[in-house]
Formats: structure tokens, sequence, C-alpha cells
């Protein structure tokens, strides 16, 4: 039997040439002379073997048939184009393929062996109904468009994949129902084409052997290679976003574009901020020759000039065709020295640019010179767009992943460290695609100079006291009128030692509050006085009315009783959110100079911590100018949150001041984040100074008397030496000539703390009614004005 590919097969198949004898037929009774007699000739051959019209029973036939069977078919397999064109008989979809052209006979050969023909991606569901729709579309009238390219894929003699686009000509075949087909109706067709998957369905309607092909098809093939290679690209890089080898894939892919078997495939990622390429974390097999060795390399250390200029700066490709003439051409070449190490001849790097930033570099090489150059690098020109996308899809996932350990092992950070916690995450990722134990290292930033400042509200804690006296006294003059109008009650009546400790609460709160003072009288009042008035049913209507008007005015969002402490909290609250959203503008702003650590705190004010170093802002040095831009910009920040406060005060519901304090410390310190507590803290016991000074620098007085440093509307800065005294009052003279400082700053000692002696202090006034000249004052003219000795790096 000639037995077809797929086994289920609505279809009797039966390969014959009737269509094509009964044309010779017409062509041998009216044509006379050479070709008549021709015709005539083969005719009577081909009448002796009855199975070429009749169908052919075995795949033996064919064989046994091959010459007659290319000489009837010499119209359509016309030798002249027998090297150009890829052609064959066949039957559709099926893997019975022969009396080849010549073009295709070479390819097959090329492949070394017994090649099968199977098409790509194409099993028996999708035959079974394929073939339905044939027959739907030729008997029943319908338009089902089933079409969908179809692929061989053969091996080239070179070794890589080549890609060929499969085209059927059937119109030398018929389609005959057996008294076994299946008559449908219209709802049989619109049941079949709404369930496509439903096979059984599909071979209840057609079922096996129904019907009869009879004839053959032309198939023709035509090379897709670079077309297909691209769109099996597109597929790998959206659907493999967990394909263990993807790079094995890819160089497959773009060994069939380039038509080099041994193609190398690699990428290097490129950190933009620290102008650095490194190994990609976007899959543990993902080579990079760019970085063979190395985990990281600056940018213009691993690049020469001219693959420097069109890839990071252009974004342009960079091909050499012979890495060992470059080599002889320019022996300082470093990126020559490079891929000749790793016997690499010619090359292709091509720049991965999603929105105009540099994400990587997709590398190419070749172990042959000349293979790969500046012509075929165009043939990337299709494919980077599905590259980029994907490369950006990956990192993007790759980003979300070191957010997360960050967020786990570290905690939300401040941009300016933020690199040095994400370089320490990806190290981590890293290691887990490696199959490696990584514990997330803690972060030291070794010799950075710090800087601290508060705007501190003045008298808080005598405020907030007193805004929950006021509340207390309202609260009980009022529980009390109740209490005594209740006096005839039996409940108040039994209860009068309580009544008489109400009045004893009130008469309490008219001298002082003390810390626990409030818990302590809710605490009564709930366990001794709330029980004897909370009695349904016994008092009279205006009676309970007062009583639930009470309880009403309990409510800490709304009710009376809480009236001062909710104005407080308001007050706090308004001063807090106007200075910090001074603080956090300019912080914006002085980044740009120097990108240096920032962190602020709300407490009752504002205070803030800055850490500046050249460990902190990688690949730059940090001059000493720096420092003190950095400073003044400090001092200045700090007169502007008073002026803002000043300018706040009327119409905040109580009039608080504030004071402002600067603490300078000359000395740089490391500082270390604790992974246990998610922050950054002083490291080592010789910084422990700076952090004692800290806590308790505030709360200080003047020496050798009982003023605090601290005074409301005044700047104090607290310094140990004598060229620190200098160097601020450099910066006092710059802002009072701004007009934003007063004169006459005061000097004085500040008393001996706990374990800190020797520091001095400069207290000076701001000129609160400068709130335009502040706004309309650019900071850059102050930087101007520092003079500076010539610059020295730190």
């Amino acid at each position: 039997m000639l037995l077809p590919q797929f086994l289920d097969n609505p279809f009797q198949v039966k390969l014959s040439f009737h269509k094509v004898i009964e044309r010779l037929e017409e062509f041998a009774a009216t044509n006379t002379g050479f070709r008549g007699d021709t015709a005539k000739d083969l005719l009577k051959r081909v009448a002796q073997h009855s199975e070429l019209n009749d169908g052919i029973t075995h795949i033996n036939q064919v064989a046994d048939n091959a010459g007659l069977i290319h000489e009837l078919l010499a119209d359509l397999f016309p030798e002249i184009l027998t090297k150009n064109e890829i052609k064959a008989v066949s039957i559709p979809y099926q893997g019975l393929v022969f009396n080849h052209t010549e073009r295709f006979k070479e390819i097959l050969a090329n492949v070394g062996g017994e090649f099968e023909f199977n098409i790509r991606d194409f099993d028996d569901h999708q035959f079974y109904v394929l073939s339905c729709c044939i027959i739907l579309n030729r008997f029943y009238g319908t338009n089902l468009d089933f079409a969908k390219p179809l692929f061989y894929d053969i091996p080239s003699a070179e070794g890589y994949m080549k890609h060929y686009r499969i085209l059927y000509n059937a119109d030398f075949m018929e389609i005959i129902p057996t008294d076994s087909a299946v008559k449908l109706t219209q709802e049989d067709i619109d049941l079949l084409v709404n369930n496509y998957n439903n096979l059984d369905l599909w071979k209840q309607k057609f079922p096996k052997d129904a019907w009869i092909m009879k004839g053959f098809t032309i198939m023709t093939l035509y090379d897709a290679t670079v077309e297909n290679a691209v769109s099996i690209l597109k597929s790998n890089l959206i659907g493999a976003a967990a394909e263990p080898d993807l790079q094995k894939n890819l160089a497959g892919i773009f060994r069939s574009i380039f038509r080099i078997p041994d193609l190398g495939i690699g990428f290097t990622m490129f950190n933009i901020e620290e102008q650095k390429f490194s190994k990609t974390a976007l899959g543990k097999k993902f080579n990079s020759y760019l970085l063979p060795y190395l985990q990281s390399e600056d940018s213009k250390k691993l690049l020469c000039n001219g693959s420097y200029e069109c890839i990071v700066q252009e974004h342009t490709y960079f091909a050499v065709s012979d890495v060992a003439a470059l080599a002889i051409a320019d022996p300082e070449n470093n990126l020559a020295k490079h891929f000749a190490s790793q016997n690499i001849k010619s090359f292709i790097l091509a720049p991965v640019v999603k929105n105009g930033v540099l994400l990587g570099v997709l590398e190419l090489v070749s172990h042959r010179s000349r293979e790969l150059n500046s012509v075929t690098a165009l043939k990337l020109k299709n494919v980077m767009p599905f590259i980029t996308d994907s490369i950006d899809r990956r990192i993007n996932e790759l980003q979300n992943m070191i957010r997360a350990v960050i967020q786990e092992n570290y905690t939300t950070l401040h941009p300016s460290v933020y690199w040095k916690f994400r370089n320490e995450a990806q190290n981590y990722i890293v290691g887990l695609q490696s199959g490696l134990i990584y514990t997330p290292k803690e972060i030291i930033f070794p010799e950075v100079y710090p800087l601290y400042g508060q705007v501190d509200i003045k008298d808080s804690s005598i405020t907030r006291n007193l805004s929950v006296k006021d509340d207390l006294l309202n609260q009980l003059n009022q529980l009390l009128n109740i209490l005594e109008k209740l006096n005839d009650y039996p409940p108040i009546a039994a209860a009068a030692q309580n009544v008489l400790d109400v009045k004893g609460f009130i008469d309490e709160l008219s001298a002082d509050v003390k810390a626990d003072t409030e818990q302590h009288i809710q605490h009564y009042l709930e366990t001794h006085i709330y029980p004897l008035i909370i009695t349904p049913n016994v008092y009279n209507k205006d009676q309970q009315e007062s009583i639930d008007q009470y309880f009403n005015n309990l409510d800490s969002l709304t009710g009376e009783f809480h009236f001062n402490r909710r104005n407080y909290e308001k007050t706090l609250s308004l001063v807090n959110d106007k200075l910090v959203k001074i603080l956090d503008a300019r912080q914006a702003e002085i980044q740009t100079y120097f990108p240096h650590y920032y962190e602020r705190f709300k407490t009752d004010g504002v205070e803030h911590n800055l850490y500046i170093g050249r460990s902190i802002a990688q690949n730059k040095k940090l001059e000493q100018a720096d420092l003190h831009r950095l400073r003044l910009w400090e001092l200045m920040v700090i007169a502007e949150m008073e002026i803002a406060h000043n300018e706040l005060k009327p119409i905040l519901p109580y009039h608080l001041n504030v004071a402002s304090l600067v603490l300078v410390f000359a000395m740089p310190i490391s500082i270390r984040f604790r992974m246990d507590e998610k922050h950054f803290d002083i490291d080592g016991a010789y910084n422990i100074r700076y952090e004692v000074i800290k806590k308790r620098i505030d709360k200080a007085h003047i020496k050798n008397s009982h003023e605090r440093i601290t005074r409301k509307g005044k700047i104090t800065i607290i310094y140990s030496n004598a060229e620190e005294e200098q160097e601020y009052m450099q910066y006092i003279q710059i802002l009072q000539n701004a007009g934003i400082l007063a004169p006459d700053p005061e000097h004085f000692n500040v008393e001996d703390l706990q374990g800190v002696s020797g520091l001095k202090a400069i207290r000076v006034g701001v000129l609160h009614n400068q709130k335009q000249r502040v706004e309309d004052m650019s900071y850059d003219t102050l930087y101007q004005q520092l003079a500076l000795s010539p610059t020295v790096r730190i």
C-alpha cells in the first residue's frame, strides 16, 4: 500500500497522473509532426502501466516508474529551470516527495544522509482538520482560510539550518466522495467551524477513508532562511522568558541568518551610571566575549577609541573584518588584542539601545577573517528591534528581582547609594543562577564627610501638654456638670466620692500636667465614672441627650474634647510638611552638583543627615569645593526653612517658633548599612564621638550659664576648631550680603557634655521678612561667591 505519513486520514490517497495523461491525449489527438508523435509514443508506454492512471497503490511503484513519470511531467519540470527551482512531486502534507529538480537533489545530498520530510510544528490534529477544510471548501462552498506558512528545516552542507517555505500546486488533484462520506447540513458545518479543537467531532463528520484524494501536487520550496530565522527569533525572545539555554537557540538562529555554522553570539550589559560593561545576569549560560574573564570593566578601558565612539557615543555598529590586520596597523589597540587572544578573527559589536539609552552590546564573532564585516552587519537591521525589546524586558525583570532582593535584605534606598546595593543584589542573583549560596554583604562607605542639621520646633512638648490640659479641663467640667444634674439618681448619689475625685482632677490640672496624667484620668473615668452614667432607660430625655453628647465629644477625630490636641497635631503637621517640601526640593538641586547620601526625619521639626565622599559618588573625585558648596547649601536651606516657617506662623492654630542647629564635623568617617536594623549607622568605635555629639547637642547650654545654645529665630552652628569657624564665618558673610542672615553673630563655648568637651558655637539670626528675596534668589549665585583657595583634592 501507498501508506500516508498520517495514519488517521479522511482521504484514501491515490497517487495518479490521470489529469496529465488526459491533457497528453488531447495534445496527441490535435497535433501532428514530431511533438504529436512523441506524445503518442509516451502514451503507448504509459498505457503499459495502468497504475499511473488508476492510482499507484504501493510505494515501490514510484521508484519503478521514475523515468516514465519524469517524462510525463517534463512540461511541468522544464530542464532549463532544474538547477534553479526547488521543486518536486508530492502528496499534500505528506512525507512522500519525488521527481526532484537538480537543485532540490543537491540540497538533499548536502544533508549527508536520509532526510525525513516533516513539516515544522504540524501534527495529526492539524492535518486532519485541514484535510476536512479542503473538502468543505471544494464541496460545500465554504471559504475557510486555513492556510498558514509551512516550513521544512533542512541542514546545510556547512552545518547551519536552512528554512524553506512550502507551496503546493493542487491543479492536478481531485477529491471524490465515497459511499461512506457523510452529507453535511449547514448546522453541521456551523458546529464544526466553532469546534476546531474537538477532533472527535471532525472524525465523526469526516470518517476515515470516506473520501478519495486522487492525483498529485507540485511542491515548490523557496529559501526563506533569513525571514524565517527572524520570525523564530521573535518567537524565542517573546516566549522564552524562562528558556534555560536561550543562547544556544539564538546562536542557531543567527548562524542561519549569517550562514556561518560556528558563529559565536554573546551579550554584555552596560551600566550607564558607572559607565562600565558587566557580565549579564539575564541567563547563566549567556557568554560575554567582551568580558570572558572579568566581571566588569570600565567602558573606555575595554573599548578602543573607534569602538567607544561608535557604540557608547553614537550607538552604531562597530565591525572588524580582520582582527589580525587591525592589531598590526594599531599595535596599541587593546580591543584587537582582546579578541585575538580568543582566536576571534572577525566580529560585529551591535549596541542594544532603548529610548536613547545603551542597554548593552550584542556580540557576533567568527574564527575566520572577513566573514563578519560592516556589510554583513546590515543583516542585523531587521532583528535588532526584537533583540532590544527582549533585552529591555529582561533587564526590567532583572531590576524587579534586584529591587525585591534589596527590599528583602536592605530597605528603600536613596538614589545616591542605590548603585552599590544594586551591584550586591545582582551578585546575589548571579550566585543563585549559578547554583551558589551567596549571602548579601553589609554595605560600607568609608571616608565620607558627615553633615547634620535640624530645624526644631521650640517648646513643642510644653505646647502639647497645654493642649492636653485644655482638652481635659473641658471634658472634666462638662462631665462634672452632668454628674451634678444627676445627683438625685441613686447611682450618682451612692458614688459621691467619685464625684469629688473628678473635682480633684480639675484642681490638679489647673496646676500642672505630668507625663501620665492623661492616661491616669481616662483610666479612672472608664472604670469608676462611666459605669454610673451608662445605664439605659434611667434618665430623662434631656439628661440622656447630655450624656450622649458627652460621649460623642470623646471622638478623637471630631469630638470637642480633642479640639486642642488636633490643633496641635495640625500645627506640627503643617510646619513639618512645609519644611520637608523645601528641604526635598533643594536636595534635588544640590544632588546634581555632586551625588551624596541624604536622609531626613520628621519629629518635632525636621532633621537631616548628609554624607558626601568619593566612595558614594562612583567614578567621581571629591574636591574641596564640593564639600564647601554642600555646607553653604545646608546653611542657606535651613535659613530658607526658617523664613518659610515665619511666613506660615500667622495661619497656624498654635504660633509655634523654631530654632535651628548645624553640626560641623571636619573629619571623614565610615558609615555601614546595618542589615538587622535596615538603616545606615556610624561604623567603628573611633567614629562614635560624632554620634554622641548628635544625640546630646540640641539640649546643651552655653558654658557657665543656664541658657540653651539654640534660640528661636536663630541658627546655631556647632564646631571644634578655628579653621571651621573661619570657614563658616565666610558662609555667614555671604548670606549676610544676600540679606538672609542678621549682622553681629554671637560666639560662645558649649558646656562640656558626657564624653565630649571643647565644642564652640556661632549663633546668628535669620532675617525672617525675606521671603520674596529667598524665592527669587539663585543658589548658584551664592556658590559663585565662595572665595576658596585653589581647589585641591580631598
